[in-house]
């Protein structure tokens, strides 16, 4: 039932954005690789630049708390919070939420700045990548281009690890394409129209995900 739930998210993302329907299957392989890592204790690495940053840090918002459904803590871990902080337990429970454990490579400040400064500005990704990055996690790579040296550094990094690499980017994928897993490219080289379009579809992602594995 979870998978026929999560599915209709994309279905209704392609029905208000008919211009996608050539991603469909694409984008149910997507869900089907995020939920599948999640499941297994894995993680989602994020990166872009610009509005691709912003974006990155948008899909970690939506990822490391609820959504649209209010994800309860399990039972498990409320019983043990009663049984450690009785007095403070029912807040904790009343307000913690299950998180989808998701990491944005752009928010690392003094970590980049330093990196940038002391090695190589357009390694500050990788070497995050090769930080974080384990054998069954997932990066998602965002480049209206997908060219963007940075992100195509931090998937080369993310193939050599096990970390299975998806592209969102704008018609063609760049030289990212060649690099992904699954190819998100949608229908247009405008750098306006992609971002415009790319917001719809990590929201639907986060969706279908929350759909999936809490529904």
């Amino acid at each position: 039932m979870e998978k026929e739930t999560a599915n209709r998210e994309i279905e209704i993302l392609i029905e208000r954005y008919p211009c996608l329907s050539p991603l469909r299957e694409r984008l149910c392989r997507c869900v089907d690789m995020l939920a599948e890592s999640y499941r297994r204790g894995g993680k989602l690495l994020v990166c872009g630049n610009g509005g691709s940053a912003a974006d990155s840090l948008h899909i970690v918002g939506e990822l490391m708390k609820g959504f649209v459904l209010n994800r309860r803590i399990p039972q498990g871990l409320q019983a043990d919070l009663m049984e450690h902080y009785p007095n403070e337990a029912p807040y904790y429970i009343q307000n913690l939420q299950t998180a989808f454990p998701a990491i944005s490579l752009v928010s690392e400040t003094a970590l980049m700045t330093a990196y940038s400064n002391d090695q190589a500005a357009d390694l500050a990704m990788a070497q995050q990548v090769l930080g974080y990055g384990r054998p069954g996690d997932v990066l998602l790579a965002i480049s209206t281009s997908g060219n963007s040296a940075n992100t195509v550094h931090a998937a080369r990094l993310a193939r050599v690890l096990g970390v299975k690499v998806v592209v969102l980017t704008g018609q063609g994928g760049g030289e990212l394409a060649a690099l992904s897993d699954i190819l998100l490219d949608v229908p247009s080289r405008v750098t306006y129209q992609i971002q415009e379009l790319h917001l719809p579809v990590y929201h639907a992602l986060c969706l279908a995900l929350e759909r999936e594995l809490f529904d």
